[in-house]
């Protein structure tokens, strides 16, 4: 291990990245409320609670996203 080298923190891609990580969030939300029609209650609690943490992570990513398209900016 001692002869490995760190990788360079190549920032390029990560607005794409991130982008693509939203998109697919969102996917999962849309796909998640077509299982909710045969989930039981406590299933779509649980669906609910896990929608409303992607809906999080949503918001969290986007910032992201302005974060380096303003840092790849200069």
């Amino acid at each position: 291990m001692a002869n490995q080298k760190p990788n360079p923190d190549n920032r390029a891609d990560n607005v794409d990245k991130l982008q693509e990580k939203v998109t697919n969030t969102i996917e999962n939300i849309e796909a998640s409320h077509d299982s909710m029609q045969f989930a039981t209650e406590e299933e779509k609690q649980n669906i609910e609670a896990k929608n409303k943490r992607r809906n999080q992570s949503i918001e969290a990513m986007r910032q992201e996203i302005k974060d380096e398209a303003r840092n790849q900016q200069y």
